[in-house]
């Protein structure tokens, strides 16, 4: 289950932040999730409660935006959403799609004491 060393990465990113801007304690994280991101939101909030038992984020709250995937076809020119990542254009069923979103995991919000 690499989400646990997913969280653990979360909690490096919540400590750096900390010492830079001061805070002592972290009530809620957001998270953006592409559905090509390789990443089981549920298995993060999971793995989120077990990791931050004992840190400055111990009881926060992880809120997980799921993000669809994108695409765009060459061959229609249209951007798509796609389940998967190898799915074909929902618009002409060609394979030709280079990816435009839904690959992030990011930190995006931290609300903090």
């Amino acid at each position: 289950m690499h989400e646990m060393s997913l969280c653990e990465g979360i909690i490096r990113i919540l400590e750096k932040e900390a010492r830079s801007q001061g805070f002592a304690r972290v009530k809620a994280v957001r998270l953006k999730v592409g559905a090509f991101s390789c990443a089981s939101p549920e298995a993060m909030e999971f793995c989120f409660r077990a990791i931050t038992r004992g840190t400055l984020a111990d009881g926060a709250i992880l809120e997980v935006e799921r993000t669809p995937g994108k695409a765009w076809c060459m061959n229609c020119g249209e951007t798509v959403t796609l389940a998967e990542r190898y799915d074909s254009c929902p618009q002409c069923g060609t394979y030709e799609l280079q990816v435009t979103g839904g690959d992030e995991l990011r930190v995006t919000e931290l609300e903090v004491d």
